[in-house]
């Protein structure tokens, strides 16, 4: 993800959530934060974010910070081939897991979480600032890469 794509991760960012990140937290996210990687998905023309995420990688965890799909390119397919791509790029950093946030109320999330390996593994009461909404904690254990 580039300063540029801000733009277009911000439409998505404030479809899809109650509490959407600013420009600025993105931008701290991009640039200033040592942890943090963002990327985004594009329509085969680059012209477009379709997707994005924003992850931590500390130790040998990757933490899903924010990841979203625009509602046009939601039940495609893209959540879950995105999702894998951060699976895989974990892998590649040497993470051994990969742990997020989701509320309750996020069916289509949880069915993807669930489908892609993660299990819940705990509760944050209260979490979500907007509705107090608890969070539930996913957890999915990351496969060692064959050395290449």
């Amino acid at each position: 993800m580039s300063v540029e794509d801000i733009p277009g991760v911000l439409e998505i960012e404030n479809v899809s959530f109650p509490t959407p990140w600013s420009e600025s937290a993105f931008r701290y996210e991009l640039q200033e934060n040592p942890y943090a990687s963002l990327f985004v998905a594009k329509t085969r023309e680059q012209s477009t974010v379709i997707a994005f995420a924003c992850v931590w990688i500390i130790d040998q965890e990757m933490k899903i910070n924010n990841i979203a799909v625009r509602p046009e390119f939601r039940s495609r397919g893209v959540g879950a081939r995105f999702l894998k791509f951060l699976l895989e790029y974990a892998g590649s950093q040497g993470c051994r897991e990969v742990a997020l946030e989701v509320r309750p109320s996020n069916d289509v999330a949880l069915h993807l979480y669930r489908r892609s390996g993660f299990a819940p593994i705990g509760r944050r009461k209260h979490y979500y600032s907007d509705t107090h909404e608890d969070a539930i904690v996913m957890w999915r254990r990351i496969e060692p890469r064959p050395e290449d």
